[in-house]
């Protein structure tokens, strides 16, 4: 807490009031020393005889008297000079007592002016030590006020230091956590794309040996449907030639076996292309086999496929289904007879595909 500053009234007020009273002490004990002084006796008067010759008495007698009134003046004289030694002694005396008095009185004042002052000038020290003081703690507070505020200053220039190392530090470790993070995701990438870049040249490698196997057998099926085709047409044309020939019960006979023979043929052709439209799934297995029931219309198209028989694997089982829906329409059954193509209306099929080398 700051002491506050005296005004120049109050710094003047408590000196005013004791030179005032000082003075009034010096007037009141040169009062009393006054009405103190002793009175004077009274003095004496000098009494001088004068002694007067009488010229009746005789000269002896004159003489005596004379004599007498000498002695009796010089004892007079002594008289008088001892009264008045002892008056002047009795006045020096009380001029000195009062003298002694007033310089008693003087003394006193002059101590009590002292005595004043010197307790002027205690307090005067003692205000000026409270001063001293007061702007001693004064300073004491504004040099603690200001290393309060210097040690704020600091403090917070710490903490903020602090805080900027620790987000600096948190944003280095966050970029080596993002530098790690990102040669692990570069290095599983890398793995996944060399993974993925294998399975492709795998598949790309087991594509081509499908495709090369696929293309060996279409062409042996090609070749034996044109072997087939070429050995119905003779089958047909001797058969022909038969039935021009023969008696109409060994046409019959010939027709019941060419029907057979077609039908033969036709159950072969939508094996193929069955065969041909399948995509081989990867649970698919050698020997795995499905029985579909299937439906058509005179013109060679599928209507339907369902499985009657299941091969235990229900994969290889919709790619079955799959692969002869896919069939779309069989041009080549368009010329068939109703007879022929009654079969074909709704028949089982066994799907075995001949590429199941697993």
């Amino acid at each position: 807490m700051q002491q506050r500053e005296p005004s120049a009234s109050e710094s003047y007020f408590w000196p005013t009031v004791w030179a005032i009273g000082l003075h009034v002490l010096v007037f009141a004990l040169l009062f009393v020393s006054f009405a103190m002084t002793p009175e004077l006796p009274p003095s004496k008067p000098i009494v001088q005889a004068t002694l007067y010759q009488l010229k009746s008495k005789s000269q002896a007698t004159t003489q005596t008297n004379q004599k007498i009134a000498g002695e009796a003046k010089k004892t007079a004289s002594r008289q008088t000079e001892v009264e008045q030694l002892e008056q002047k002694k009795v006045e020096q005396e009380a001029i000195k007592a009062a003298e002694q008095k007033k310089a008693d009185a003087a003394q006193k004042a002059e101590e009590a002016r002292e005595a004043a002052e010197a307790k002027k000038a205690e307090e005067a020290a003692k205000a000026a030590e409270a001063k001293k003081a007061a702007e001693s703690k004064k300073a004491e507070e504004a040099k603690k006020a200001a290393e309060k505020q210097q040690a704020d200053i600091a403090k917070k220039k710490a903490e903020e230091e602090a805080k900027k190392q620790a987000e600096e530090e948190a944003k280095k470790k966050a970029a080596e956590e993002a530098k790690k993070q990102a040669a692990e995701d570069a290095k599983k990438k890398a793995a996944e794309d060399a993974k993925k870049k294998a399975a492709a040249e795998e598949a790309k490698k087991k594509a081509a040996e499908e495709a090369k196997k696929k293309a060996a057998a279409d062409a042996q099926k090609k070749k034996a449907q044109e072997a087939a085709r070429k050995s119905a047409e003779d089958k047909k044309a001797q058969a022909l030639a038969e039935l021009l020939s023969d008696t109409t019960e060994r046409q019959q006979a010939l027709a019941d076996e060419q029907g057979d023979q077609v039908a033969g043929d036709f159950d072969d052709l939508i094996r193929m292309r069955a065969a041909e439209g399948w995509a081989r799934p990867p649970s698919a297995r050698k020997g795995m086999t499905v029985t579909l029931q299937v439906n058509m219309l005179p013109d060679g198209t599928v209507t339907g496929v369902s499985v009657i028989k299941s091969s235990g694997d229900g994969p290889f089982d919709s790619s079955a289904v799959a692969a002869v829906k896919n069939i779309g329409r069989l041009t080549e059954m368009q010329g068939m007879k109703p007879s022929d193509f009654n079969r074909y209306r709704s028949f089982k099929m066994t799907f075995t595909p001949e590429d199941l080398a697993l």
